[in-house]
């Protein structure tokens, strides 16, 4: 499974800047047999992790975290850039290499000792999945698990993940 995916994933050079080969799963989701075994994939993953919430990631974490949370019967909640959300946030600033980005969620997105896997479409360095994390304890919500369709693993990500957590990858590079 995983091999088909990564057959489907278009690397366009030099995007978004010289020097990067990014990694574009539009090939792959616009499948429709194909999108459809990632969120079967992805179900039968965490289909016995007992998870309350899909916290999904902007943007394309929304494309898997919509479809998942419905299979696996959990809430989804969103996790944005700042100013997108109309009620009241919390938010988290992370560093990047060079500066610094944010990220939020709705203050009452999460209620206290509630099971979260947070998912996006990739884990590259992992600024923004650490701070999806934070944001997630900062609401009293318990992150069991990160899942992410495609991982550039010499970027080493997961080194910025806590420990404890359950990191799922379909496909690395």
């Amino acid at each position: 499974m995983p091999e088909l995916v990564r057959a489907q994933i278009r690397d366009v050079p030099d995007f978004p800047k010289t020097g990067i080969v990014f990694k574009d799963i539009t090939t792959a989701i616009k499948q429709p047999d194909t999108f459809k075994r990632i969120i079967n994939f992805l179900t039968e993953e965490f289909k016995n992790a007992d998870i309350d919430y899909i916290a999904a990631i902007e943007s394309r974490g929304f494309i898997f975290g919509a479809p998942l949370a419905c299979n696996l019967d959990a809430g989804l909640v969103i996790i944005r850039k700042p100013g997108k959300l109309p009620a009241k946030v919390e938010q988290v600033t992370y560093d990047l290499e060079y500066g610094s980005d944010s990220i939020e969620i709705h203050s009452d997105a999460i209620e206290p000792g509630k099971k979260v896997l947070i998912i996006d479409d990739l884990l590259a360095t992992g600024g923004t999945s650490a701070a999806a994390c934070q944001l997630v304890q900062k609401l009293g919500g318990i992150p069991v698990a990160m899942a992410f369709v495609v991982e550039l693993a010499f970027l080493n990500g997961r080194g910025k993940l806590p420990k404890d957590l359950k990191i799922f990858s379909m496909v690395e590079y």
